[in-house]
């Protein structure tokens, strides 16, 4: 795997590249947090130093998941999970200010959609698809939706949560797509996956022989971000209620089931759904599903601190920098 900075301004804290910044930029302009309410159907935004929850979005639609922002572009995306037994997931997007709400992909375009990230240079945006079973991109616009990974299209599938999609990180330099399929909770099936970005020719989204499991036997992992340079993985996992890392590499000898090297980081984040990484200031913020705490810790777990106590039913959340 292809690790440096050339990848980690693209990538990492995912916020970096749609800041339109690169690593030794990352550390000026104000740092802003823009997080869902599922509950409230809205999207919040709070400054990072000085956290105060602002609604940004008061009327997101039905489910709100997942968030990214293209700073640069002035505009924040988001994923809405409609009602899950309709099939009726959507994605829109608004200005930075919270106007100009544009459905991009229309209900219906995809299922149950969750973490989203955006690749602003390449004109597309990536999500997981839950109820179906899916790792998606589109165009910025919301044309041109694709599969790339279904891990299953039956009725009878869509009963197996081991098949489900949520997470969802890029690595745009070394060409790859990172998900987590998490499983019933507590399961204890859940995992970390990754496969390139580009489909073996000859195969589809549904018989591609490609895909790593790069972690396994989880209890359900939910959201995922990356650190290149460290060359980690973290996540949330909503069963244990916990935020966690891991190399991203399988250690020698071991396989994605029996490897041991997963470190818990935070503890006690009820219903633990987003993740995101300051890299440049070794922070990772997280967010609770359970009217818990928006909250912030050292990327190792310490100075673990609610930035937003009951902050509200969360789900997804994204980091930009704003002038």
């Amino acid at each position: 795997m292809k690790l440096g900075r050339s990848a980690l301004s693209l990538l990492t804290g995912f916020w970096l590249a749609l800041a339109g910044c690169g690593s030794s930029a990352a550390t000026s302009g104000r740092l802003t947090l823009f997080y869902l309410d599922v509950t409230g159907g809205r999207v919040m935004t709070s400054d990072a130093q000085a956290p105060a929850a602002r609604v940004l979005v008061p009327s997101a639609g039905q489910g709100p998941d997942g968030v990214a922002v293209d700073v640069a572009g002035g505009h924040v995306y988001w994923t809405g999970m409609g009602n899950p037994s309709a099939n009726d997931g959507f994605i829109k997007r608004a200005d930075l200010d919270g106007s100009n709400v544009t459905t991009l992909v229309p209900a219906g375009g995809t299922y149950t959609p969750k973490q989203m990230r955006l690749d602003v240079a390449g004109g597309k945006m990536y999500w997981s698809d839950r109820e179906g079973m899916r790792v998606m991109r589109a165009s910025l616009d919301g044309s041109n939706v694709e599969a790339l990974v279904t891990t299953g299209q039956t009725d009878a599938d869509r009963m197996d949560q081991s098949r489900w999609c949520v997470g969802i990180a890029l690595d745009l330099g070394a060409g790859y797509i990172y998900w987590s399929q998490k499983g019933p909770s507590n399961g204890g099936v859940g995992s970390l996956r990754r496969a390139p970005l580009a489909i073996p020719a000859g195969q589809t989204s549904v018989t591609r022989t490609d895909i790593e499991v790069l972690v396994d036997k989880l209890p359900e992992p939910i959201d995922i971000d990356l650190d290149l340079a460290a060359a980690h993985i973290y996540w949330t996992d909503r069963a244990d209620n916990t935020v966690s890392r891991a190399p991203i590499q399988i250690p020698p000898g071991a396989t994605a089931a029996t490897r041991t090297d997963r470190q818990i980081l935070v503890t006690g984040v009820a219903t633990a759904i987003g993740v995101a990484l300051d890299l440049p200031r070794g922070k990772l913020y997280y967010t609770s599903g359970a009217n818990g705490a928006l909250g912030r810790a050292n990327l190792d777990g310490s100075q673990n601190e609610p930035l937003i106590p009951t902050a509200g039913n969360l789900t997804g959340i994204a980091l930009g920098l704003l002038p």
